[in-house]
């Protein structure tokens, strides 16, 4: 009996982990730890809305809590109402995002680029992905995830991990502002 329960554990795991992003990263090629690519995440200071009021000091550390990753065109990164708990830092390729319509067809929003961090909104608050990113191009990208925000950064580097909580939620203020504008604009049209 210990062993089907046992092995029912490890089937619900497997499927929750295919459910979530940590599925997604698994099948994904894994360059190294963070710190391999300090310079060319310093590169991005002026590329990255993220990165601004960072110092070099600032971006070495978290890059110690950072695992990098490559995704060749096609590869999902994220995947539109998986669970999540990590951001994604683009270093280098593209990304394309792409929402379901109402008619379950994926259509693409945007495409982001080196300095982009997609992924913020389920790291902070743990909802379903919002929308799925695939690589468009040969991507290398970091991750940072919440433990390692929410938890190791901020005992172990309280000044800098404030310093991220706040930047995250000042990017998430600013996208929610535009939004709004372009509801706005959107309901102002005649229709």
């Amino acid at each position: 009996m210990a062993l089907d329960m046992d092995m029912h554990d490890d089937v619900a795991a497997a499927e929750r982990a295919e459910a979530s992003d940590q599925g997604n990263l698994e099948k994904l090629e894994r360059v190294g730890a963070g710190t391999a690519i300090t310079a060319e995440i310093f590169g991005l200071v002026g590329k990255s809305q993220f990165f601004t009021g960072f110092s070099r000091e600032d971006i070495s550390v978290m890059a110690g809590y950072m695992e990098v990753y490559r995704a060749q065109p096609g590869e999902i990164i994220i995947r539109e109402g998986d669970e999540g708990d990590f951001m994604l830092l683009i270093v280098s390729g593209e990304i394309d995002i792409l929402k379901k319509n109402h008619r379950g067809e994926q259509q693409h929003m945007t495409t982001a680029g080196p300095g982009m961090t997609p992924g913020e909104m389920s790291m902070i608050d743990g909802e379903p992905r919002f929308a799925t990113c695939m690589a468009s191009q040969p991507t290398t990208f970091a991750v940072l995830t919440r433990d390692n925000i929410m938890a190791k950064i901020i005992l172990d580097h309280p000044g800098l991990g404030s310093k991220i909580l706040v930047k995250m939620v000042t990017m998430l203020s600013l996208r929610l502002r535009q939004t709004s504008a372009r509801l706005l604009r959107y309901m102002a049209e005649p229709r």
